[in-house]
């Protein structure tokens, strides 16, 4: 009888794991209606374009590579490889931390091109995809810091993997949401 609870229970998403996968279909849902509104209204007359800025595309590696090292953490903390667990995960959180500021650079650039709040011209949505975006990427980032602090404490030896694999799966998500952006903006130029 025992042995059925046990598999039964293995069967069973944790709870964590849950949230976080209710939480990206609400992300989803939040970009998609707001790509579909900037669709609809690019067809305004005075629609400001932009030219995408070249420091997107090396912010678009860092943000990559920070995919491959929180995949790297995550291998390492199953592993009980506490050495590399502790520098990968540094590692994800200052590409992590680059990548804004390579964001906000890039965003600088396009609103010093003309492209801003003001008037008609799509600005609003621009950056307010954009700082969405950047929003959850921060929040990732508060995080990853939080994971470091854990990784080098003397106080915290729990090795529960669930943590790291729900931030891997935040992470590899926004990730891919700056992915689909980047290209969401490439083909309304």
């Amino acid at each position: 009888m025992s042995r059925d609870i046990v598999m039964d229970q293995r069967k069973r998403i944790h709870p964590t794991k849950f949230t976080l996968w209710v939480a990206i279909g609400s992300i989803i849902m939040m970009f998609a209606g707001l790509t579909s509104a900037y669709i609809v209204k690019r067809s305004q007359p005075n629609w400001s374009t932009f030219e995408m800025p070249v420091i997107f595309w090396y912010s678009t590696g860092v943000i990559l590579s920070s995919s491959l090292t929180i995949q790297m953490s995550l291998r390492a903390f199953k592993q009980r490889e506490r050495v590399k667990y502790r520098t990968f995960i540094t590692v994800t959180a200052l590409l992590g931390m680059a990548f804004v500021i390579m964001q906000w650079i890039g965003f600088s650039q396009i609103w010093q091109s003309g492209v801003t709040f003001a008037g008609a011209g799509g600005g609003q949505f621009l950056y307010i995809i954009a700082g969405l975006h950047a929003f959850h990427v921060i929040g990732g980032i508060i995080a990853l810091i939080i994971m470091f602090f854990n990784a080098f404490s003397t106080r915290f030896r729990n090795y529960n993997a669930v943590p790291v694999e729900v931030m891997s799966t935040y992470w590899h998500f926004v990730d891919a949401l700056w992915i689909y952006l980047l290209v969401f903006f490439m083909l309304l130029q």
